[in-house]
């Protein structure tokens, strides 16, 4: 008889709450899964644009003989001049042997004495 009554409190229990309640609760529920997978795809689209970027700063390293730091500000001192994001930019550099005038000219204004490819 005592697992009766345990039984019937659980159940008891489950049963507390409107419709309404459990709508809201849903509705909630529903809100932050969609939140967390928004989320999700924007770190995941940091992650790939971080990748170009890398590839980018190693790519003008090797070409003009600079430090990673020093082809990153080359990097971002061209898409800011240029009002280009910073993204796009690196994925141009990555995307062909040519360096983008941009870059170029960014080089040129750092009155930098590194070769020029």
């Amino acid at each position: 008889m005592k697992e009766e009554r345990a039984g019937t409190a659980s159940l008891d229990a489950l049963e507390i709450g409107s419709l309404d309640e459990a709508l809201v609760a849903m509705s909630r529920l529903f809100s932050v899964t969609e939140a967390a997978y928004e989320r999700r795809a924007q770190l995941e689209h940091a992650l790939r644009s971080r990748v170009v970027i890398e590839q980018a700063k190693g790519i003008l390293a090797e070409r003009f003989g600079l430090g990673m730091d020093d082809a990153f500000a080359v990097l971002r001192r061209a898409a800011r001049s240029e009002r280009i994001k910073l993204q796009e930019l690196a994925a141009r550099v990555v995307s062909s042997r040519d360096t983008p005038p941009e870059v170029g000219s960014a080089l040129a204004a750092t009155g930098s004495r590194h070769r020029q490819a």
